[in-house]
């Protein structure tokens, strides 16, 4: 296939300024009035303004403006997180955006698929999805058009050369077999999958298992908190006879009760959770995977280009009966001339397949190199009966050469050896895959006629030598195997390479190794019910075929294992979408894959994905200590606001605007300090939570509530001995108000971990928490020496002796 120039980058650039992203247009940014209106609707926003209003009615004008002014404070804030998302939502779908491979400046890269331009040249391979163009060059091109077209059968499409229909490709179309070259026509809104994608703009998110959960919560919550708030109103009234008081205490109640953060704090941790995956080089496409990260117990890994590098080269050739080591190659040229050469022409020109590369640089370095033109007549793809691709061309003698490499069981059949030849071949492929090689076997065959023949068994192939490949394992792979070990992660080797070399590299990796190992062939023997037991004992898998991973899932998940799967293939999708977290393949993997997945891995290392999960962890860790802080604050919230509703004699003590100073102090520590405390002692060194485990259990909430309870009686302590010093109500206040902020704040202290002391927690450095305790404590200070807000909380200065023992 002939490599174009394509457009230079200057052309690119000006094309993409004329004629915009290849994007549909995004939802419009809600407005300053849309959200607004999404305000109203909040229960909190409904208690301000019946708060500040009320206070209005009683004319005290100054509390009742600053309550209707954090109105405007809070839409302000919204819309400000809302820009915040949007631009957050923007860049993830940058990141996520398929990655086209075009030709800029004569030169081969990789670009997102958004930045391409008409006039663009793209390279496409299997699994890939076009663009709106025309077919400049194919080889053996069949593209799935189904999705705009409903037929499940994919087509042939020639180049457009023939001068036909039949060389136009559609946007969202993929290729199913082949190669091509694909000149791009037009993009965005203009391409026909755009035209259908504008109807899919406004589909939402269906809410996760978490959402869920916190959504039940908070209803409950809320309408204890109506219950309460009108057990308050009628409370106060008949005690002390004011209703507009009363009715304004009740509102009181009701701001105490409801725990609005949830929501809240639930949408950052998991917003801030995928941008610090992102980090991670792992991209969120769901956010249920964070969730679902902590609960991971197997995790099925392809082998090639995630546990090893996926940068073969050539260490061993064996060639005329002789088995060379790459340290011979140089002193032994003449003995690897021709099946260098051969295999060099099996091969795709300007390839981005590893082995081929590897080939190329061999032929190169070990090769005589000769100056030859060569010209591509016919090529024969590799197909699922036959793990072997052969190319005729021609030479500048004229002569026609039919070159053949592929799987060594394949060559052996085209080429027809005698059974004690074979035998002797393949006790060769088995000690170069015992030492975790990669085996290809190199074939040749003559041709004189001018007409090819359909199928690549019809030639006469001579059986030449074979190529054995190393793929070096990831640095940092056995540590993170080892870890996950300790996390109670069973890692599953995924290949279709020989059981040997499976072996070979998964000892090199640091996996435990036993004799069961399973092949594709096995699979086919099995019924469900013998792999589901079979799989228990089993972690490598060889000789697999992309369709049996579904199959392999399944087992697991017979098994109660919830398992995290990697892909890259169009034929892994199911299995990715199957399995509980499907991971793909960012930089080698194909966009169906990615569609299907839950996360997908960037760099394709698979030291990503156990630090995603150990981050998953984190992220489960801190979301869950929030909440639980959320509810213990609430309770002495609650309590001091009802005490003075049932003992009538008791000054009152939190008003509105003591409930609002107090959320915005609980606000930012959830969402903000929670969120980046450090990782608990020994996350990856305890059992994967059950999946079966309810995020808040009782068990939870009444830790939470006893912890809030024993807040709210060192509060009333404080209350008590005030009004036993016979202070004055504003000074009882202050002091009470004081109380509960120290002890909020010791509250925070001790609740961002369960594995580290609390003086370990505060000279650690988490920068958010320095800043919130700071502001904390500054706005006491300010609260209570200056006169103006003293008088706004209704606060009377108590003296500074009273805050010493």
């Amino acid at each position: 296939m002939e490599i174009k120039k394509g457009l230079t980058s200057k052309q690119a650039f000006e094309k993409l300024k004329q004629f915009g992203y290849n994007e549909l247009p995004l939802n419009k940014p809600k407005n300053l009035a849309q959200i607004a209106i999404g305000v109203i609707k909040e229960p909190m926003f409904i208690l301000l303004v019946c708060c500040g209003l009320l206070y209005v009615i009683l004319g005290d004008y100054t509390e009742g403006s600053i309550l209707l002014a954090w109105v405007f404070v809070i839409v302000f804030i919204t819309f400000y997180q809302h820009q915040k998302t949007d631009k957050a939502i923007e860049a993830l779908k940058k990141l996520s955006s398929p990655r086209a491979l075009v030709i800029r400046d004569g030169n081969e890269i990789r670009i997102s698929g958004r930045e391409v331009v008409i006039g663009d040249i793209i390279i496409l391979n299997e699994g890939d999805r076009f663009i709106n163009g025309i077919l400049i060059e194919t080889t053996n091109i069949t593209i799935d058009e189904s999705i705009l077209t409903g037929e499940s059968l994919a087509v042939s499409k020639t180049n457009h050369s023939e001068n036909n229909n039949n060389c136009y490709v559609y946007s969202g179309t993929m290729v199913v077999q082949g190669r091509a070259l694909v000149e791009v026509i037009s993009t965005g809104s203009n391409t026909e999958f755009g035209k259908i994608g504008k109807s899919l703009q406004q589909i939402e998110q269906s809410q996760t298992n978490l959402q869920k959960e916190m959504k039940v919560l908070i209803r409950t919550l809320f309408l204890i908190g109506v219950l309460l708030s009108i057990i308050v109103v009628v409370s106060f009234y008949f005690t002390r006879g004011n209703f507009i008081q009363s009715l304004l205490n009740g509102l009181a109640s009701a701001m105490s009760i409801l725990p609005e953060e949830f929501p809240v704090v639930l949408t950052v941790f998991l917003s801030i959770g995928a941008w610090r995956l992102s980090q991670k080089n792992v991209l969120t496409r769901k956010p249920s995977a964070i969730e679902t990260l902590g609960s991971a117990t197997v995790l099925c890994s392809d082998k090639t280009g995630t546990i090893t590098q996926n940068k073969m080269e050539i260490i061993s050739l064996f060639a005329n009966k002789q088995l060379f080591q790459k340290v011979d190659f140089l002193k032994d040229k003449a003995n690897l001339q021709e099946v260098l050469k051969i295999a060099f022409y099996a091969s795709q020109k300007n390839t981005i397949d590893p082995m081929e590369k590897a080939i190329e640089t061999c032929y190169q370095t070990y090769s005589e190199n000769e100056k030859v033109h060569c010209e591509l007549i016919k090529e024969y793809p590799l197909s699922k009966n036959l793990f072997a691709m052969t190319r005729a061309v021609k030479l500048n003698n004229d002569d026609m050469l039919i070159c053949c490499k592929g799987s060594p069981e394949a060559v052996f059949s085209l080429c027809n050896l005698k059974l004690a030849d074979q035998t002797i071949y393949l006790l060769e492929v088995n000690k170069l895959a015992q030492k975790g090689q990669r085996v290809l076997a190199v074939a040749k065959a003559n041709w004189v006629d001018k007409l090819m023949p359909e199928t690549q068994d019809k030639f006469k192939f001579e059986f030449l030598g074979l190529l054995g490949f190393e793929d070096p394992i990831r640095p940092g792979v056995p540590e993170a195997i080892t870890v996950c070990k300790n996390a109670g992660i069973k890692v599953i080797m995924i290949t279709g390479d020989f059981p040997a070399t499976a072996k070979s590299i998964a000892l090199q990796a640091g996996m435990y190794v036993n004799d069961s190992i399973l092949t594709g062939a096995d699979l086919l023997k099995m019924s469900d019910a013998q792999l589901i037991e079979k799989i228990k004992t089993v972690n490598i898998f060889a000789r697999i075929v992309p369709e049996q991973k579904l199959q392999i899932i399944k087992a697991l998940k017979a098994n109660g294992e919830v398992v995290a799967m990697t892909g890259d293939g169009v034929n892994d999708a199911p299995a990715l979408k199957a399995a509980d977290i499907g991971i793909a393949m960012g930089s080698k993997g194909t966009d169906v894959a990615r569609e299907a997945s839950s996360l997908v891995l960037l760099n394709d290392d698979f030291d990503s994905i156990v630090s995603a999960i150990r981050l998953g962890r984190k992220i489960f860790d801190n979301l869950q200590k929030a909440m639980s802080y959320i509810i213990a604050i609430h309770i002495p919230i609650i309590g001091l606001t009802l005490l003075p509703a049932f003992y009538p004699q008791l000054p009152i003590l939190l008003m509105p605007l003591h409930i609002v100073f107090l959320e915005l102090i609980i606000d930012p520590v959830c969402s903000i300090a929670f969120e980046s405390e450090k990782e608990e002692l020994g996350i990856m060194k305890r059992q994967p939570r059950k999946p079966t485990e309810r995020f808040f259990g009782f068990k939870r909430i009444f830790e939470s509530s006893l912890t809030g309870f024993l807040l709210l009686g060192m509060v009333i302590v404080a209350y008590f001995l005030a009004i036993k010093q016979n202070h004055k109500t504003g000074e009882i206040r202050a002091i009470t108000f004081a109380s509960l902020i120290i002890g909020n704040i010791f509250l925070i202290i001790s609740s961002l971990s369960n594995t580290r002391h609390f003086l370990a927690v505060l000279f650690e450095k988490n920068i958010a928490l320095y800043i919130i305790l700071i502001a904390a404590f500054g706005l006491l200070i300010l609260l209570m020496l200056v006169p103006y807000l003293r008088t706004i909380f209704n606060f009377e200065y108590p003296g500074i002796n009273h805050f010493y023992p």
